[in-house]
Formats: structure tokens, C-alpha cells, sequence
């Protein structure tokens, strides 16, 4: 320990450490001297698209035409002329059941007609000689009038044999099925040798089932308010229409599928809303050349609401939010980075329509946003160039 005694030694090291510290603030340091850099951040105009509102349903396909194959006669399976699940044409032979029961029975009506036509010939003779008779006195009128009434008989007779011929023939036509309709047939429900169950009425055998191919039908439920908005947009001259006039162009895209390829048109509207669900039932048709869509697949279908419309957008990363407002920040010409509160509308390729707020000579930082505070001065970067309006119409959702 040094211990300092003399008065001037203490003010010759007083003096010392004023020179020091003089020294010291004759040369600040290079950082204390400099102001930070305005952060870097990527800008960009907002991209420019021809936007098309659409409202999406989920819904089934559904066949035009539904037959199911079932016997007007009962009898024995004897053929089966298809492979399952062929496509069949209208008038395609499919089954056949043992036709020899009903060539019988058609022989022994033909025969029965036959012979009721020989009755009536008889009967007829028969009273042309009692007229002839009953001027001479020769029978009573008694016995005229029963050979009028035989006449009549037979002629009765005549005219129910000949349907039963007509009957009997319809049956032999009967045991020979073909296909109602053109279309994919299922499996066959029944194999040759089966007894098949026919008539027009009670339990009847089902043998197959038939589903038109082309074009199909896409059912689906649309609610009130969405179908009021249709109505309004809807062409006036064709209010009458089975589709209320709603001509709305649809797209369709099934599952495994990103884009909406299929186009179709609505052909039919129900004619009351559902009261428990408060929705009405709409359907769309659509060509199926080759067969792709099939009853019962589920899809997707999109219906444009109103004629495409210019409209801006941005990435998502340029979007900030303020408590319950959403914000963007639009560098002016001095690089200053200002917040310009937006209307949010939906997301268009990836991208994110602003449907107020923003002008389309605004330069919005896209990329940056944690590194920048309201007023603040940034060094801007442009970012890929800015496409122009597209010619082909995105798609917005609600």
C-alpha cells in the first residue's frame, strides 16, 4: 500500500487524470459517431388479375336414366347374353328365360282362336237359315232368338280368344330381355338355371340394374341467400325455366383432381326450400363421353357469381395486423415506410385479393415486415417483376 502524504503530489495526480480524460474526448470512437442503416426490405406494385367471385358446393353424381332389369314373367333362367359391368345399348338382348312353356301356351291360344272362329261361322249360317224359317212359320221366335244370342256368343268368344293370343304372344316376347336404356349394366343378380320371379305388381326378381352414362348429373344443395343472389343475376326471359333462369356458367373438379375442368350448365332447381336445413336442391349437367364420372363419386362444384372484375393483390407476407385491422406498408418515393389499412378479400392463386385501401401504383413491402416500424426510413429492393392484368380470369372463392 502507497500512501500519499504530500498536498502537491495529490494535486500533480489530479492534474494527471484531467489530461487523461481530456485525451479521451479529443478522439470518439468510429461506432459512437455512426447511425444505424435503414433496414433492407423487398418491395413490390401490388400484381393486377382479372378476378372471378365463385361459390363452391360438394355434391353426387347421379345418373340420368336408372333402370332395374326385372322379369315380366316368371319362368327358368335359360341365358344370360352380357359380361357385368358392360356397356350396353338400348335394345341389347340381356336375358333369357325358357321360352318353350310360352310357345306352348301361344299354340293353344291360336288354336282356341281358331276354334272360336269356326263357332262363330257356324252360329253364323245357323241364323241366316232360321231367318228364313221363322217367315214360313217353320221355328217358333223362340228359336230364332237363340240363334241370335249363339251368334252373339261366339262372337264374344271370338274377340277373348284373340287377346288371349295377344297375351300369349306378349308373354313370348317377355322371355327375351333387353336393355331399356343405353348405359353400364351391373353384375347379374341371378344365374342361369335360377327361377325367375315375374309380374307387374309384388316381389319380383331384380336381375340387373342399368345407369346412363353420358351426359350425368351433379345434385347438390345451395342456401337461401346464395340462391337468391342466382335468381337476381339470372336472365328475366327464362324465368320460367326449368333452372329458374339460372344460366350461371359451373366448373366441377372431382377429388384427385386441383383445377376445375369439367364444364357443365344447371338444368333444373327444386321447387321448394328445405325448411329444416333452409337450402333447395340444384342440379347440373355435364357431358361424359367417356364415362369418367360415375353415379354416386363425389365432387366439387363452382359456380361464378358474377362477371370477372380487375382486382389487386398481394402476397400474404405483406400483410401486418393491427388488433383487428389489417395494414400494408407502402414505401413513398423518400423510402419511408407508411401503413395503409386494408379490406381483406379472399385468396386468388396463392395470393391475397385487397378489396380496399391499396391503389395499384402503391409499393408495398412484400418481404421485411419485422425489420420496419411505422414512419421509419428502409432501403427498398424491388422484387421479380410485377405481372400484368392476365387475360384468363383467376378464381376467388367465397
Amino acid at each position: 500500500m502507497v500512501i500519499i502524504r504530500s498536498g502537491a503530489t495529490m494535486a500533480v495526480v489530479a492534474i494527471a487524470s484531467v489530461a487523461l480524460s481530456a485525451c479521451g474526448d479529443d478522439k470518439p470512437s468510429a461506432a459512437a459517431s455512426a447511425a444505424p442503416p435503414a433496414p433492407q426490405v423487398t418491395v413490390a406494385k401490388p400484381t393486377q388479375k382479372l378476378v372471378s367471385d365463385q361459390d363452391e358446393y360438394v355434391g353426387r353424381f347421379i345418373a340420368v336414366d336408372y333402370v332395374e332389369i326385372r322379369a315380366r314373367v316368371s319362368g327358368y333362367l335359360d341365358k344370360v347374353a352380357f359380361a357385368d359391368g358392360q356397356l350396353v345399348k338400348k335394345n341389347d338382348p340381356l336375358f333369357t328365360i325358357d321360352r318353350r312353356p310360352f310357345e306352348a301356351a301361344l299354340d293353344q291360344a291360336k288354336a282356341a282362336h281358331e276354334q272360336a272362329a269356326a263357332n262363330l261361322a257356324f252360329a253364323d249360317s245357323d241364323l241366316k237359315r232360321g231367318e228364313n224359317l221363322v217367315r214360313g212359320t217353320s221355328i217358333t221366335q223362340q228359336t230364332f232368338d237363340q240363334r241370335i244370342q249363339a251368334k252373339r256368343v261366339a262372337e264374344a268368344t271370338l274377340t277373348a280368344q284373340a287377346a288371349a293370343v295377344v297375351q300369349a304372344d306378349l308373354n313370348l316376347e317377355y322371355t327375351q330381355l333387353t336393355a331399356p336404356i343405353s348405359g353400364r349394366i351391373g353384375d347379374r343378380r341371378v344365374s342361369t338355371g335360377n327361377l325367375i320371379i315375374g309380374g307387374a305388381f309384388g316381389t319380383t326378381t331384380l336381375l340387373a340394374t342399368i345407369a346412363s352414362i353420358d351426359p350425368i348429373r351433379f345434385e347438390f344443395t345451395m342456401d337461401e341467400a346464395s340462391y337468391l343472389s342466382y335468381l337476381r343475376a339470372a336472365s328475366a326471359a327464362a324465368s320460367t325455366t326449368a333452372n329458374r333462369g339460372i344460366v350461371l356458367p359451373v366448373k366441377l373438379k372431382l377429388i384427385d383432381e386441383k383445377d376445375f375442368v369439367h364444364e357443365g350448365k344447371i338444368d333444373f332447381v327444386d321447387n321448394a326450400v328445405d325448411r329444416s336445413s333452409g337450402t333447395i336442391r340444384g342440379r347440373a349437367e355435364f357431358a361424359n363421353p367417356d364415362g369418367k364420372l360415375t353415379p354416386g363419386m363425389f365432387g366439387r362444384l363452382q359456380i361464378a357469381t358474377k362477371a370477372p372484375e380487375v382486382a389487386l393483390l398481394v402476397p400474404d407476407t405483406a400483410i401486418g395486423t393491427e388488433q383487428v385491422r389489417k395494414f400494408v406498408y407502402a414505401v413513398t418515393p423518400d423510402n419511408i415506410a407508411n401503413p395503409k389499412y386494408v379490406t381483406l378479400g379472399p385468396v386468388v392463386d396463392g395470393m391475397r385479393v385487397i378489396s380496399s385501401g391499396l391503389d395499384a401504383d402503391d409499393i408495398v413491402v412484400v418481404n421485411g415486415l419485422m425489420r420496419i416500424r411505422p414512419g421509419a426510413k428502409v432501403t427498398p429492393q424491388t422484387a421479380t417483376a410485377n405481372a400484368t392484368a392476365s387475360q384468363q380470369p383467376a378464381t376467388r372463392t367465397n
